[in-house]
């Protein structure tokens, strides 16, 4: 695969992801947990057949190549997709994707603390300014009564950068097996919570259809897209071109379902996504892969 076609590809992906703030809103009784049961399941089904075609390998060699990196990235994403389907229904889609985009700088401060990377002076500028940022929209999401949707979306890009730091702890080249834990382990977590806690399992099909659309095409091809093109890719390009989902998603839902943002959160995404263009256009040690 050329640069140009791999660039292409990544950016595809990225456009696929900035979809899924809009699906959720167009998602009409099921609950959370439903949720992420059944976009989970399609999730984990995507990214197995993804890997498949990207490793060339059976699924039964996939799932025997799966070890503890996988298992442990696995349930890091685990946390961090069930936080992130709270943080989308309990906050805009706006501040939602706009705070998920700090993951790479909690990732540069977890690389530090725990594996002696030593953040440059342009990573430092950007997490002040991504702080001042997030400041603000989380601001906005009190006076407006989302302060549980920002707390979650905070928790999810904690665990995306966990599960950045872990991957590169492992060195594997992609995340794929990690990613298809997650799916499968936040199926568990759903069930198991949608019985206890939640409404069951039985949703319309409308509902339904939605939620493996979701997990299938608009998460799940969307990063192996990326995926599949990152090796080709410098990594700090990767980490602008991604920026394309946080860009395209909060338009989705303004066009298609009105949504809009606030003024915060307006000037605070854009602080944001200019303190992560920065990091990773100038930094020097960035994160290597990226995960939604």
């Amino acid at each position: 695969m050329t640069k140009p076609q791999a660039t292409a590809t990544i950016l595809l992906g990225a456009t696929f992801m900035s979809f899924v703030g809009l699906t959720m809103r167009m998602i009409d009784q099921a609950d959370g947990f439903q949720i992420l049961i059944y976009r989970s399941a399609a999730l984990a089904g995507m990214i197995a057949l993804m890997a498949c075609l990207k490793r060339k390998v059976s699924p039964l060699s996939f799932l025997r190549s799966l070890d503890r990196n996988d298992m442990v990235m696995g349930f890091a994403l685990s946390v961090a997709f069930t936080t992130y389907v709270f943080a989308m229904l309990n906050t805009s889609v706006a501040s939602t994707l706009f705070i998920l985009s700090i993951s790479p700088l909690f990732a540069a401060l977890m690389a530090w603390a725990w594996l002696g990377e030593r953040p440059t002076k342009i990573t430092l500028v950007a997490m002040g300014l991504a702080i001042i940022g997030v400041g603000l929209m989380v601001q906005s999401g009190a006076t407006q009564g989302r302060s549980l949707g920002n707390i979650f979306a905070f928790i999810s890009a904690a665990c995306f950068a966990l599960m950045l730091t872990l991957a590169r702890r492992s060195r594997k080249t992609d995340v794929l097996g990690g990613t298809f834990m997650g799916g499968i382990f936040c199926v568990v977590i759903g069930i198991t919570c949608a019985l206890l806690l939640g409404n069951g399992l039985s949703v319309s099909q409308y509902d339904l259809w939605l939620s493996l659309f979701m997990g299938g095409f608009t998460i799940g091809i969307g990063i192996g897209f990326v995926t599949w093109g990152t090796p080709y890719v410098p990594a700090a390009e990767v980490g602008l071109l991604v920026l394309l989902e946080s860009v395209l998603g909060p338009i989705w839902v303004w066009l298609f379902v009105n949504e809009a943002m606030s003024s915060s959160e307006i000037i605070g995404g854009i602080i944001v996504l200019t303190a992560i263009a920065g990091q990773a256009a100038f930094g020097r040690r960035p994160s290597r892969v990226k995960a939604i």
